[in-house]
C-alpha cells in the first residue's frame, strides 16, 4: 500500500500545475524525427535515458500510444470509434522530460497534439507492456490485473500504476488546453478543434542508445530515414526488432540485419548483435526467438507461481538456430580480423537464459553448432523428407513467415531446410578451420564439428529437390488467369512471361506428409545470398521469382513474399493483400534478393547467358525498389489496382488487413548497406 500511496502522490502532484514535471534545456534531442505512414503520424525521439515513439492514430478510430524501449513497456489510449473521420496535428514535437514516479523522478515524454473531432469518447487505456497493448490493439484482449482506471481532475485525466510488483511503472495523462472533459468525455469548444498536452512515462529501466559513431562507417548510404529509424532501435544491450509492435530483443531479425548492414556496420555494434544472441543461448545452444521483459515477464511468471521479473525467453522458432553461424562467420573470418575476432571470442558474455552463469563468446558458440550438428545428423545420415528440420508438433510458425498461415500450414520450410542448415553447417566446419575456436572446443566438439563438411554436402545436394515445383503450362495459365480475375489485375503480363513453359519453383514449405506445397515465394533471395546454386538453377528459380504477379512475384511497387496462384480458393484466402505474409511487400525481403543477387553476380564461375539472367533481374528489382523508395524503411506494405497500375497502400491502413505495420523496422534499415549497382541509377532503379 505505501508503494501504491507514493505513486498518487506522485499523480497528484502531476494533476495540480504540472510544475512537478521537470524542465529540461530547449535544444535539440540527439535524436527526433517524424513520418507519417497511412492513417498512423509518428514522431521518434531519444536523449539520454529517455527513448520513445510517439503514434497518433487518425481516422475513425482515434488513438494515442507512447512506446518505450525501455522494458518493451507502453501506454496507450484508444477512443470509441467517431461519426466522421478525424485528423490529429503535432503541435509540439514529443521532448524528453521527467515525471514523478514511485522510487523518485522517472523518464518521460511530453508534447501538445489536437485533433479535428467535436469529442473522443474513451474507449480503453492500457499502460504495460508492449506485448499487452499489442494484444489489445489486434484481439482486444489485456490481462486484467494491468487495468487502471482514470482520474479526473479538472481539464486532465490521468492513468497511472506501480507495475505489479510494485516496482515503478507507468504514467499517461492528458491536460486539455482547448476544450473540456465531461463525465469522463473529451468535447471541443465550438469551431475548434480539442488542443491537448499529452505527459507519458515508464519506469523501466533504460537501456544505452549506440551513438553514431559506434553504429555506422563512412560507407553508410546516405539515407536519413533509415539512419533515424536504425538509430532509434540501436542499443548497447541489443537492437529491437521494430517499433511500436516489437521494441525488444528478437533473434532472426538482429541476425538477418546485422548479416545484411556487415558491410557498413562499426564492429560495436555487429559486436553488440551477435552478443545479444549468444546471451539469450539455452543450455542446448538454441538461438532464442523472443524475449519477453518487464511487466509481461512479471505476468507470465506469476502464472507458474514465480515472483520474478526474469526474461522469458521463446525458443519455438527453428530458423535462427541455423542463422547464427552464418552471420558469426562473415563477421569473424570475412569482415573482422583475427586479433578482433580473437578478442571478441574471448569476450565474457552473461547468460540470459542460464542465470547466473558467465562464459566466453567462443564456448557460447560452439554450443550453437553443437546444437547445429546434433540437430542435422538424421537428415545427413537418411536423407528423406520426415527427417528434416520441421516446425514443432502443434504449431504452425517456425520460420520469419511466423503468422500462422505464413507457410501455408507447412511443416518443414524451404528456408530452412534447403538454405540454412547446410549454410550452418558450411560455416561450421570453416570456423574449425580457421582454428579461431580451438581453446573452447572439448574433443567431443571436435570430432562432431569434423563432420560437417560432409554433412553439408548431403543437405546441399538432397534437400533442396525435395522442395521442388514443375506444373505444366496447360495447369498453370488456367489458374493464373482464374487467381487474377478474383483480384481484379491483369493477368496477360504473367501469362506472356510464362510461355508455353512448365512453371518451375521451389515450394514454400512440405506439408506433414513431404508433400510440397505450390506458393511461390521470396525465400529464394536465402538461396541467393547464403549458397551457391548452379548456373542452371539460378536461371530456373531467380526467373520463376521476377516473372509478372500472379505467375511470379513482381509488380509495380515491389516483390511480393507470397504468391499462391497455383493452390485452391481456401488457401489463396487465407494468402490476400490484407495478409501479413499473404501477397504483399516486406521491405527487407527486396533487399535480401538484391543482395543475393549482387553476390551471385560477383561469382567467376557463371556463363554469360546466367549472367545475363540475373543482370536483368537486378535491373527489374531496383527498378520497383526504388518506385516505393518513401515507404523503405516501414516492416511492409499492401497493395490496391486502379487506372491500370499498382499503388502502395500502408498495411494497416486498410479496414481488412490483419494488423498495421511498424513505421521503423530494423531489417527494413538494410538498405544503408544494399544499393544499386553503379550501373543503375538509385533514384530510378534504371540504367
Amino acid at each position: 500500500m505505501k508503494t501504491v500511496a507514493r505513486w498518487m502522490l506522485a499523480g497528484v502532484m502531476l494533476a495540480g500545475t504540472g510544475l512537478a514535471v521537470a524542465q529540461r534545456p530547449a535544444r535539440a534531442p540527439e535524436l527526433a524525427y517524424q513520418l507519417t505512414e497511412g492513417q498512423n503520424l509518428n514522431a521518434f525521439v531519444r536523449e539520454g535515458p529517455v527513448a520513445a515513439h510517439l503514434l497518433l492514430r487518425n481516422g475513425t478510430d482515434p488513438r494515442i500510444l507512447v512506446a518505450f524501449p525501455a522494458g518493451n513497456s507502453g501506454v496507450g489510449l484508444w477512443f470509441e470509434p467517431v461519426g466522421r473521420a478525424a485528423t490529429w496535428r503535432l503541435e509540439q514535437a514529443p521532448r524528453p522530460t521527467t515525471a514523478p514516479g514511485i522510487a523518485g523522478p522517472q523518464p518521460a515524454v511530453q508534447t501538445i497534439a489536437s485533433i479535428d473531432a467535436p469529442e473522443l469518447r474513451v474507449k480503453q487505456a492500457v499502460l504495460s507492456s508492449i506485448r499487452f497493448l499489442r494484444d489489445y490493439q489486434s484481439v482486444g484482449r489485456f490481462p486484467a490485473d494491468v487495468a487502471v482506471d482514470p482520474v479526473v481532475s479538472g481539464n486532465t485525466i490521468r492513468w497511472s500504476r506501480p507495475r505489479l510488483d510494485g516496482r515503478p511503472g507507468y504514467l499517461l495523462q492528458i491536460r486539455l488546453l482547448s476544450g473540456s472533459i465531461r463525465g469522463g468525455v473529451l468535447v471541443a469548444a465550438a469551431g475548434r478543434p480539442l488542443r491537448m498536452e499529452i505527459l507519458a512515462s515508464s519506469g523501466e529501466t533504460p537501456l544505452h542508445g549506440l551513438a553514431a559513431n559506434e553504429l555506422l562507417n563512412a560507407r553508410a548510404a546516405n539515407d536519413p530515414g533509415a539512419r533515424n529509424a536504425l538509430r532509434f532501435l540501436s542499443y548497447r544491450e541489443k537492437f529491437l526488432a521494430g517499433s511500436w509492435r516489437f521494441q525488444t530483443y528478437f533473434g532472426r531479425d538482429t541476425l538477418m540485419s546485422l548479416r545484411l548492414l556487415m558491410p557498413v556496420l562499426q564492429p560495436q555494434a555487429i559486436e553488440a548483435g551477435l552478443g545479444s544472441v549468444l546471451a539469450r543461448l539455452d543450455a542446448r545452444g538454441d538461438v532464442a526467438h523472443e524475449e519477453g521483459i518487464g511487466e509481461f515477464a512479471v505476468v507470465d511468471r506469476r502464472k507458474l507461481n514465480q515472483r520474478s521479473d526474469a526474461a522469458v525467453l521463446d525458443y519455438a522458432m527453428v530458423d535462427d538456430d541455423y542463422m547464427l553461424a552464418p552471420v558469426a562467420a562473415a563477421y569473424l573470418l570475412d569482415h573482422g580480423n583475427t586479433a578482433t575476432a580473437r578478442a571478441f571470442l574471448d569476450r565474457p558474455i552473461a547468460s540470459e537464459a542460464i542465470p547466473g552463469t558467465t562464459a566466453p563468446a567462443g564456448k557460447a558458440l560452439v554450443r550453437n553448432l553443437r546444437h547445429v550438428i546434433d540437430s542435422a545428423r538424421p537428415f545427413a545420415d537418411r536423407p528423406e523428407p520426415s527427417r528434416l528440420i520441421a516446425i514443432p508438433k502443434g504449431r504452425l510458425t517456425g520460420q520469419w513467415r511466423d503468422s500462422e498461415e505464413g507457410l501455408g500450414r507447412g511443416r518443414y520450410a524451404y528456408d530452412v531446410n534447403a538454405v540454412f542448415v547446410p549454410a550452418a553447417l558450411e560455416s561450421a566446419a570453416r570456423l574449425l578451420r580457421a582454428g579461431l575456436l580451438d581453446r573452447y572446443l572439448t574433443a567431443q566438439d571436435r570430432a562432431a564439428l569434423s563432420r560437417a563438411d560432409a554433412m553439408a554436402a548431403v543437405w546441399r545436394d538432397r534437400a533442396p529437390p525435395l522442395f521442388r515445383v514443375s506444373i505444366p503450362a496447360t495447369q498453370a495459365r488456367p489458374r493464373i488467369d482464374d487467381y487474377a480475375r478474383t483480384l481484379g489485375i491483369p493477368a496477360a503480363p504473367a501469362l506472356t512471361a510464362l510461355g508455353t513453359a512448365p512453371l518451375v519453383f521451389h515450394a514454400i514449405a512440405l506439408d506433414d506428409a513431404g508433400r510440397p506445397i505450390p506458393i511461390v515465394h521470396s525465400d529464394e533471395g536465402f538461396t541467393l545470398m547464403f549458397a551457391e546454386p548452379s548456373p542452371a538453377d539460378l536461371e530456373t528459380y531467380v526467373t520463376a521469382a521476377m516473372r509478372p504477379f500472379p505467375a511470379g512475384l513482381m509488380t509495380d511497387i515491389g516483390m511480393l513474399v507470397a504468391n499462391p496462384a497455383q493452390t485452391d480458393a481456401s488457401v489463396q484466402g487465407r494468402f490476400t493483400p490484407a495478409a501479413y505474409h499473404g501477397a504483399v511487400v516486406w521491405s527487407w525481403q527486396q533487399a535480401l534478393f538484391a543482395a543475393g543477387l549482387e553476390r551471385q553476380l560477383a561469382r567467376r564461375d557463371l556463363p554469360p547467358a546466367t549472367r545475363a539472367v540475373l543482370t536483368r533481374a537486378q535491373a527489374t528489382l531496383w527498378r520497383a525498389i526504388a518506385a516505393t523508395r518513401a515507404t523503405q524503411s516501414s516492416e511492409l506494405w499492401s497493395w490496391d489496382y486502379s487506372g491500370g497500375r499498382y499503388r502502395v497502400m500502408a498495411f494497416g491502413a486498410g479496414k481488412q488487413d490483419v494488423d498495421e505495420s511498424n513505421a521503423a523496422q530494423l531489417w527494413s534499415t538494410v538498405y544503408l548497406a544494399v544499393q544499386p549497382p553503379r550501373a543503375l541509377s538509385p533514384a530510378t532503379g534504371r540504367r
